[in-house]
């Protein structure tokens, strides 16, 4: 187990109509708030109309920047970040998924910075400090919600990119998996998909004796499988939504990597799709990452054995390790697909065009991944088995 260190300090405050608390959580960092959301439909749900009267029972002022889209643009994290200098705003609060968080989280950095935002996505600057900002959730999926960081699209190449530090993590984060009842079908999926690949991604690691990560990461899988399929057939099921809404946090707030090393890998292949295609972050984790699975297995066959029984309850077949773990992959993929997810490129109507685009873009910075290092003819590899 490696040495680590464990800082998270987002308040969660989770339940039913706990978003009428915002107002209180908020005024405690000022009187002056950038609200930012994506498009119209928390104003369709009445979610807008109760967070502002909750905000204004402070006498919080509030400035508005709306129109975040999936795979967060830069250009709207730059008028953010000129908002937020122009009208010496305190706070900024996210209404809305992981987009909105990450378009959040990139102007609180921006405002504290004099140069570009985007000289953190290229590692030309590091972020060492941010504007202060909470949340209240509406899709639960991307984790940004409690994590230190974030992930923006530049329309400039059409490059998507991360950046952290602990301070772009929440002051507060509002969970009320009630919210979630009217979140499409297609987007649900979409989350599972992506709180299940955060897990993955820290399960995948070459660090021994990480029992205890390993059994809260196989945990929070089966948790996630085990109501999938409810919350899609019942979108109603408050007990249902509520597993699925708390995993998506616990996955990625960084208790699951505490000792280990994860792998990212597949993360970062996802993102020269997404950022090319514009196709959702979990409909495009749910191609790669079987494909990737299918590419690295023999590096480490116990550890896809273990993931096969352990969280598909495939039995192990000690004449044939192989198969096992074969048959792990194969129940992974089955189960994005039984969900709505496409599993391979064609499903999502993606070619071969930018294969090699993809492969040079992904990896012009270094080899990806650190369970296998993935250089670029590895990414053109992978690509191709999900085709």
């Amino acid at each position: 187990m490696q040495n680590f260190e464990f800082q998270n300090a987002t308040k969660l405050i989770f339940g039913k109509d706990t978003e009428e608390a915002v107002g209180k959580e908020a005024v405690v960092y000022g009187k002056k708030l950038l609200l930012h959301y994506g498009g119209g439909s928390i104003k369709e749900s009445g979610l807008y109309d109760r967070v502002v009267k909750s905000l204004h029972e402070q006498g919080i002022e509030i400035i508005e920047l709306g129109g975040v889209k999936p795979n967060p643009r830069v250009s709207l994290v730059r008028e953010g970040v000129k908002l937020c200098k122009e009208n010496e705003i305190n706070f900024i609060l996210a209404v809305g998924g992981g987009s909105v968080i990450d378009s959040a989280k990139a102007i609180a950095a921006g405002v504290k910075y004099d140069g570009d935002v985007w000289d953190f996505f290229t590692g030309e600057s590091v972020v060492t400090d941010c504007l202060p900002l909470g949340v209240v959730l509406t899709i639960p999926a991307a984790g940004s919600e409690t994590s230190g960081g974030t992930v923006i699209t530049n329309e400039e190449g059409w490059y998507k990119r991360a950046t952290g530090h602990n301070s772009m993590r929440p002051q507060f984060a509002i969970l009320n998996p009630e919210l979630t009842y009217t979140l499409p079908s297609y987007q649900t999926a979409c989350g599972i998909t992506d709180m299940m690949a955060h897990i993955l991604e820290r399960y995948f690691t070459n660090e021994k004796n990480v029992d205890l990560t390993d059994r809260l990461c196989e945990a929070a899988l089966k948790t996630i499988i085990n109501h999938a399929h409810t919350v899609l057939e019942e979108p109603t099921n408050y007990n249902a939504r509520a597993e699925i809404m708390l995993a998506g946090t616990v996955a990625h707030n960084d208790s699951l990597s505490t000792g280990r090393i994860g792998d990212w890998g597949s993360h970062d292949i996802e993102h020269e799709i997404s950022g090319i295609y514009d196709i959702a972050h979990g409909a495009g984790l749910a191609i790669v990452f079987p494909a990737w699975m299918k590419y690295v297995y023999k590096h480490d066959i116990n550890r896809f054995v273990q993931f096969a029984n352990r969280v598909w309850d495939v039995e192990i077949d000690l004449n044939d390790l192989e198969k096992t773990a074969l048959k792990g992959i194969e129940k992974t993929e089955q189960f994005f697909s039984s969900i709505g997810m496409p599993v391979t490129l064609q499903e999502a109507n993606i070619g071969e065009e930018h294969f090699a685009e993809m492969s040079k873009k992904g990896t012009e910075r270094g080899p990806l991944g650190n369970f296998v290092k993935l250089y670029e003819d590895d990414v053109h590899h992978i690509l191709k088995l999900a085709k």
